[in-house]
């Protein structure tokens, strides 16, 4: 990942953004310090240092190290223990490794993938079929895989 420009996000972006965010702007504490960082692939938010937010086609999510922060309540996908390995490698989720989905999903929200036992994210992604759907179905793919334990965006140290 190359990072072509680093600099403070200004108070009105850093409004939308939070708005965006809806449930998960908790991420943003007050005085924390807030920059933007824009790289070959997503934009990056650090937040004191620490990649914990990506503009994904324009829209603010959280990353992973953001998601471990929240407690999180909707746009999640939870899959079994079998389909574990593969997310953390970075494949699609497939609807059979599904057991549980937030019903108010649709297609093409973005997602936070968490495993069964723990509850701790694994991935996030792009949603192809609506909450109940992914639940309900016994092939095909779910979510589309965007950014993963292990990839770029996890180990960037800054």
């Amino acid at each position: 990942m190359k990072i072509r420009k680093r600099y403070h996000l200004k108070k009105k972006m850093l409004k939308e953004v939070k708005i965006t965010l809806g449930e998960y702007s908790t991420i943003l504490k007050p005085k924390s310090k807030v920059e933007i960082i824009e790289t070959d692939m997503d934009d990056i938010i650090l937040i004191d240092g620490n990649p914990m937010i990506m503009m994904i086609d324009g829209e603010p999510f959280p990353t992973l190290k953001g998601a471990l922060e929240l407690d999180i309540k909707s746009r999640y996908v939870v899959v079994d223990m079998g389909a574990v390995k593969f997310v953390v490698k970075g494949a699609d989720i497939m609807s059979p490794g599904i057991t549980d989905a937030d019903p108010n999903i649709k297609e093409g929200d973005l997602v936070i993938i968490i495993e069964e036992t723990h509850g701790k994210p694994l991935a996030t992604g792009r949603s192809l079929i609506s909450g109940p759907e992914m639940v309900e179905n016994t092939s095909g793919k779910a979510v589309k895989s965007i950014h993963h334990i292990g990839d770029e965006i996890w180990d960037l140290t800054i």
